[in-house]
C-alpha cells in the first residue's frame, strides 16, 4: 500500500517557506533548508494530490549526483544528514526525513542551464519548425525526434514568470549574465552532462538531456537547486531506444498521458490523479532512483 504524500510544510519557529511548485524553501539565516515535497506538476500545474516518497526519491537522487558530480564545481549542499537536519529546528519533524537538504544561500543566475545530448522536446519542436540554423547551432538536416546529436550542446533558456522557459543562444545568455560567467557555467553545464551520461549508460539509460541551475555567493559561483532528477531531466531506458518518435521515460509521463484524455484547459487548478497513475508514476520514479544509483529504495 501506497503512503500518503506531503503535499505542504510548516515549520514551527521559522519564517513561511518560499513555495515553488515541488520545493519549500525555508532561510535559516545563515543557510536554506529545501524541502522536496510530493507535488506533482504538469503543463506548469500542479495536480491536486500528489506522489507519495516522489520528494524523498529527488531529494536523495539530488544528493547522490551532487556527491557523485563535486569534482566538477562547487555546489550548495551543507548536509542532507535527518540529524543536522533536525538540529536545526524546534522539534522533530519525522514528516521531513529523507527529503530535507541543508544549502548554502546563492543568488541565483537569470538563466537555465540546459544540456542536449539528443534532439527532444522543445529543441526538436523548434527544429522541426525553424531548420537547423537555431539557437546559433548548425544541425543536419533530416534529423528526427530523440535522434542523437554529434556531441552534446549547451542550451540555455530563459526563466519565465509564468508559462514555458524560452530557448536562447549563447550570445543572449551572455547579455544576461555576462561572458565570463556564460562561459563557466556553458562548461560546467557540458561536463556535468558528459560525466553523468556515461554513469548513466552503465546503468543502461540515456541521458537525453538535463537542466541545472547556478547561483552567485561571495565565494563565486555555485551549483544549486536540484540535481539530474526525473523532473529536470530525460531518462530513457537504452533498451527500448528508437529514434524517430517520443521515448518511454522515466518521469510524468503517465500523469501527461493521462491529462491529455480530459476535458481539462491546462489552467488552474490541477485535477485529482487517480490512484492506477499516480502508482505507475511512483514506480517509474523509485525504478529510475535504484538504477542510477545502485541503491534500493
Amino acid at each position: 500500500m501506497l503512503m500518503s504524500e506531503l503535499l505542504h510544510t510548516a515549520l514551527p519557529g521559522l519564517p513561511p517557506p518560499k513555495v515553488g511548485k515541488v520545493r519549500e524553501v525555508y532561510d535559516l539565516g545563515d543557510a536554506l533548508l529545501i524541502v522536496a515535497t510530493d507535488r506533482i506538476s504538469a503543463f506548469d500545474v500542479v495536480m491536486a494530490n500528489g506522489i507519495p516518497d516522489k520528494g524523498r526519491i529527488l531529494s536523495q537522487m539530488s544528493a547522490f549526483w551532487f556527491d557523485e558530480l563535486a569534482p566538477v564545481c562547487p555546489h550548495h549542499v551543507i548536509s542532507t544528514d535527518d540529524d543536522a537536519v533536525a538540529a536545526r529546528l524546534e522539534s522533530p519533524r519525522p514528516e521531513l526525513k529523507g527529503r530535507a537538504t541543508l544549502a548554502k544561500k546563492a543568488k541565483p543566475l537569470e538563466i537555465e542551464c540546459v544540456a542536449r545530448g539528443y534532439i527532444a522536446g522543445s529543441l526538436f519542436k523548434q527544429y522541426r519548425s525553424e531548420g537547423g540554423k537555431i539557437l546559433g547551432f548548425d544541425l543536419p538536416d533530416g534529423m528526427v525526434d530523440s535522434d542523437r546529436l554529434g556531441e552534446p550542446i549547451f542550451s540555455p533558456a530563459t526563466k519565465a514568470k509564468e508559462g514555458h522557459d524560452e530557448n536562447i543562444d549563447f550570445v543572449r545568455a551572455c547579455d544576461i549574465v555576462g561572458r565570463e560567467t556564460a562561459e563557466k557555467v556553458r562548461d560546467w553545464t557540458l561536463e556535468l552532462y558528459r560525466r553523468a551520461a556515461a554513469h548513466c549508460a552503465a546503468a543502461g539509460i540515456i541521458l537525453a538531456d538535463t537542466k541545472f541551475e547556478f547561483g552567485e555567493t561571495d565565494e563565486g559561483i555555485i551549483w544549486i537547486d536540484e540535481a539530474l532528477t526525473p523532473d529536470s531531466s530525460r531518462f530513457w531506458d537504452a533498451s527500448l531506444y528508437s529514434p524517430g518518435r517520443s521515448q518511454p521515460s522515466y518521469d510524468k509521463q503517465f500523469v501527461r498521458d493521462y491529462l491529455e484524455t480530459l476535458d481539462w484547459d491546462k489552467r488552474p487548478p490541477g485535477p485529482v490523479l487517480p490512484p492506477d497513475i499516480v502508482a505507475k508514476t511512483r514506480a517509474k520514479y523509485v525504478e529510475a532512483f535504484e538504477r542510477i544509483t545502485g541503491r534500493a529504495f
